[in-house]
């Protein structure tokens, strides 16, 4: 996988929720917003937005904050989302089929264009309003004006890499992969794995350590008492 420049992760991952708080400002016909009210809502600290929204270039005024609807088209324009993006889908299981139906992706800028999978019962039926295609088929549906950009995974992990090379053979250069194993790629193809698997660890793992530390003091508490009698 080709070597990008340093990109500030944690910053890229709030931009939608910054997103999705202005939008739903602009439907409600609020003009400006300010940093404090975007810390308050991502729960996170005055500077941290601050630096986040300096990152699309935009320029606030004192007392007043930002115009909703500049910083939105800022946000997009930083995240490349002012122009539609075609995808694909490949897998139209139950996480595929729940992909197609999440409506805030027209928010994005991505709209998936075409949906493929290899099972026979599936192959030919809609999924909101999206027709089923043969994976098989998949290198004759492309042409150079009707061309997906990006790619998503949502097959099993077993089937995860040949679908993968099928997708380079088609000439997709950025996939977004849902299925839990390390693809391998030519360098010039972009995969961004999602492991949905790592959001319950750490809510398991944080759980853990809220659990141990309320023990603690429990222990801690009964000890004291016991100490005073």
């Amino acid at each position: 996988m080709r070597q990008d420049k340093i990109l500030n992760i944690p910053a890229i991952r709030r931009m939608p929720t910054y997103l999705h708080k202005l939008l739903k400002m602009q439907s409600e016909g609020k003009v400006s917003v300010s940093s404090t009210e975007l810390a308050e809502y991502m729960n996170i600290e005055l500077i941290v937005v601050r630096k986040d929204i300096s990152l699309t270039g935009i320029s606030g005024q004192r007392r007043v904050g930002y115009d909703v609807n500049e910083l939105i088209a800022y946000i997009k324009k930083y995240l490349g989302w002012e122009n539609t993006i075609s995808g694909v889908l490949i897998g139209a299981g139950s996480l595929g089929t729940a992909l197609l139906g999440y409506d805030d992706f027209e928010h994005y800028g991505f709209r998936i264009d075409w949906v493929f999978d290899a099972a026979p019962a599936k192959i030919g039926t809609e999924i909101y309003g999206r027709k089923v295609l043969d994976i098989n088929e998949m290198e004759n549906c492309f042409g150079a004006e009707n061309h997906p950009e990006i790619a998503v995974i949502c097959v099993s992990n077993a089937a995860a890499q040949q679908v993968a090379d099928k997708l380079v053979a088609a000439g997709i250069k950025y996939i977004w992969n849902f299925a839990n194993v390390s693809l391998q790629v030519p360098p010039d193809v972009v995969v961004q794995r999602e492991v949905i698997a790592g959001g319950l660890a750490m809510l398991a793992v944080r759980r853990k350590q809220e659990q141990k530390h309320h023990s603690g003091n429990l222990l801690q508490s009964m000890r004291k008492k016991l100490f005073h009698k």
